[in-house]
């Protein structure tokens, strides 16, 4: 139950850490945005301007009465759908061709600039045209406005002439016929004769008065195909989304591939970024965060600086587990380890600062250096330094100094120096002893070694020292890498009592480094399983 009631306070955090590293991404996300708006101004201004201008119609069928209630409704005599085709068909783009002065073979290209569209439950028929001018769009859907309309009345009208044509010619053979019948009438004589031919002659009648009639109202039609209820006008504006509009869109679609960009960068992204990554791949607190460390000089003087180194150790003092030991190793995941030492000896000083009994180990026996970048205070050679190893090892029973740390006080020093064989030194006896002295009231100890991931000296000391501190650039360090560090630290029997965050000086070196950590870790010198036999045969804890 608590634990999901803390994941789901974790989840805005998360959220908000996600937003802010993809909006680290800043040049992903800018180049986005301007890509976008350039293309939008492209389209804008690159591509040819159109207008359109629309027409309509209102279909009507041929009748002899507009206003006749009985019989079949105009709606029924129309197939709305045919007429549509029509409109579009190539018969009436000739003729609208021919209108605007075109050629017969241009009806194509002006079908494809006209659109015809019939509104819901009406006999209208909308005739929408594209153009490259006002005046060109206005006239196209005139024309084909005008064009169906000549079109359906000329295949009305020949309807009609077709079929009173067809009528006239059964209507002249009995025509004939009965001027035939009339002449036999007045030759006839008996009653019985002459009754028979007038009932011939009346059938004869009949028939030519419906001729008659059929062609008197097929003349009678009105083949007005219909009318034009909107004229087409000469459109003010252009069509599209207009240049503000395009620019715009363009905009946001940029900035939103922009942030997709950055997402993926981020998602694909090897280096932690962020000191809530380094957290949770250390799965340790993240005690502070400094500036660019200067290389020179190591101690830091007052300042915000200091005041960094200060509020680290101020956190350390009051960790539960270093307070027990006061045994503190300071290690770098990688590179040449440059701001390990500078974070060792500015908390060294800061445990001096506070009455402490501070006492530096540079464990850093293959490229040691401090005893030459430190400024040495004249006193007394400390209490621990008079006793040699017995082993007669040249670390770190030899040269110790005194370090004035200026208002912070002093600390002792035990310099690194080269030995021929750094696993045997470092799993000594001597070396025990002189991390022991962390037992002795109001003292603490202060440990340097070499990266880890560099080299396996560090982990030949966790067993000894217990609590340990990661020096990091979160842009420079890989989350695998930092994994592995804590894996190898539990699995070496210590604990990764924090972080400390830096920011590095050159964003070449800075990728490149990252590039040699997320690659496979090289073998090093110095295997958790030599440290163990070393450890078991030298007689150490």
């Amino acid at each position: 139950m608590n634990d999901d009631i803390r994941g789901q306070q974790d989840e805005p955090e998360l959220l908000r850490d996600q937003v802010q590293q993809v909006l680290r991404h800043r040049v992903l996300v800018a180049g986005g945005l301007l890509a976008g708006l350039l293309a939008g101004g492209w389209f804008a201004y690159g591509s040819t301007a159109t207008y359109e201008s629309s027409s309509e119609v209102l279909v009507r069928a041929a009748t002899i009465n507009p206003y006749a209630t009985n019989g079949v409704s105009v709606d029924k005599q129309i197939n709305i759908g045919s007429e549509r085709q029509t409109a579009a068909g190539n018969a009436v783009a000739e003729r609208a061709a021919d209108k605007l002065g075109l050629d017969a073979d241009e009806a194509g290209d002006l079908q494809k600039r006209l659109q015809v569209t019939n509104p819901p439950d009406t006999l209208v028929l909308k005739f929408s045209y594209v153009g490259a001018t006002p005046q060109r769009a206005a006239a196209g859907a005139e024309a084909f406005a005008q064009a169906y309309l000549d079109y359906r009345e000329t295949q009305t009208t020949g309807t009609v002439t077709n079929m009173i044509a067809g009528y006239k010619k059964q209507l002249d053979p009995l025509a004939k016929q009965r001027e035939d019948l009339l002449d036999q009438i007045d030759q006839l004589e008996g009653d019985t004769e002459k009754s028979t031919a007038l009932a011939a002659q009346a059938n004869l009648l009949s028939q030519i008065a419906e001729l008659t009639n059929d062609i008197s109202e097929l003349k009678a039609l009105d083949t007005t195909p219909g009318y034009i209820t909107v004229k087409a006008e000469e459109p003010a504006v252009a069509e599209g989304l207009g240049t503000p509009m395009l620019i715009a869109l363009g905009g946001v679609v940029g900035l939103a591939l922009g942030l997709l960009g950055a997402w993926l960068r981020m998602i694909f992204d090897p280096a932690a970024r962020s000191a809530d990554q380094v957290s949770r791949a250390l799965r340790a607190p993240v005690l502070g965060s400094l500036p660019r460390v200067p290389e020179e000089p190591l101690l830091a003087a007052d300042g915000a600086l200091a005041e960094q180194y200060r509020s680290v150790a101020f956190r350390l003092a009051y960790d539960r587990h270093f307070a027990d030991r006061r045994r503190l190793l300071v290690v770098e995941p990688g590179g040449e380890g440059t701001t390990a030492s500078v974070v060792a000896v500015n908390l060294t000083a800061c445990f001096a600062e506070t009455g402490m009994s501070a006492l530096l180990v540079e464990a850093d026996l293959r490229h040691p250096d401090l005893a030459r970048r430190l400024p040495e205070a004249p006193g007394a050679r400390p209490a621990w330094a008079d006793r040699e190893p017995l082993d007669g090892s040249p670390w770190p029973g030899g040269r110790h100094i005194t370090v004035d740390a200026g208002e912070s006080g002093t600390f002792d020093l035990v310099p690194g120096v080269r030995v021929p064989h750094v696993a045997r030194t470092l799993t000594s006896a001597a070396t025990t002893r002189l991390i022991d002295q962390a037992d002795a009231p109001n003292t603490t100890v202060v440990v340097l070694a070499p990266p880890v991931l560099s080299y396996a000296d560090a982990l030949a000391l966790v067993d000894r020292v217990d609590g340990v501190v990661v020096v990091c650039d979160p842009r420079t360090v890989a989350r695998t890498a930092l994994e592995r560090i804590r894996e190898l630290i539990d699995g070496a029997g210590g604990q990764v009592l924090g972080a400390v965050l830096h920011q590095a000086g050159s964003r070449r070196r800075a990728r490149r480094r990252v590039a040699q950590q997320t690659a496979a870790i090289p073998n090093p010198t110095l295997s958790p399983e030599s440290v163990t036999r070393d450890t078991l045969s030298s007689g150490t804890r």
